[in-house]
């Protein structure tokens, strides 16, 4: 494990390798692909919420360019993002105590892209055949589901604000 930039005190090694491999295995789980679920899991449980390629492959015991292809990943569903460090050319990778918030944030851009898509199928299929039911209800499922989410989200701003500060 890497030593931490700020005094904190001493974790066992092996209880954080169990906390993130447990972790990875719930985001394994739920869909997420192995290699950037143990990236995740294992940026979550640094003190810093940064690490480098070097730090995660030492600590996750992978290669770089395993490293690499989990960042990637996990750039691209906004779950971390990549900073350099003043001066040097080393990259360091960043999970945000948002990350949650913004990940969902940003699935609402494809869900009003998927909802586009079936109101368009919707109006091709004809909306009183079988498979333009079937669409209909899946814009109805989508369009309910997103209402619901932007007041859950509002919700966890206020919330978020009272108990962090933020």
């Amino acid at each position: 494990m890497t030593e931490s930039r700020t005094a904190t005190p001493e974790r066992d090694p092996e209880s954080v390798s169990r906390f993130v491999e447990h972790f990875a295995a719930q985001l394994v789980e739920a869909g997420v692909p192995r290699m950037p679920a143990r990236v995740f899991a294992a940026l979550l449980a640094s003190d810093t919420g940064t690490l480098t390629s070097a730090e995660l492959g030492e600590q996750l015991r992978i290669s770089p360019a395993a490293v690499s292809g989990a960042v990637r990943y996990l750039a691209q569903v906004h779950l971390v993002s990549r900073e350099r460090e003043p001066g040097s050319r080393r990259e360091r990778y960043r999970v945000h105590s948002d990350q949650w918030y913004e990940a969902l944030t940003n699935r609402e851009a494809i869900i009003k892209r998927w909802e586009e898509a079936l109101r368009e199928g919707v109006s091709s299929l004809g909306a009183d055949t079988p498979a333009g039911r079937r669409l209909a209800e899946t814009l109805d499922f989508f369009e309910f589901v997103e209402r619901d989410v932007a007041e859950m989200m509002e919700r966890w701003r206020v919330y978020r604000e009272r108990k962090y500060g933020r």
